[in-house]
């Protein structure tokens, strides 16, 4: 999971990393525009990919 926090990379909560681990997930927090780049190179390698995105004014 690409999780893109805005405009500057912020830590994910550890409750929620905790609970994304506890369900097989892992998630990579990244700014929004990395993650937007990194999410469309994987779906273009047929890579199971999901992001969660803050959006960038």
């Amino acid at each position: 999971l690409l999780v893109g926090t805005g405009s500057e990379l912020k830590p994910l909560p550890r409750e929620l990393r905790e609970a994304l681990k506890l369900a097989g997930v892992f998630a990579d927090p990244m700014n929004t525009g990395a993650a937007v780049r990194t999410f469309n190179v994987l779906l273009a390698e047929d890579r199971a990919v999901a992001a969660a995105l803050i959006a960038v004014d």
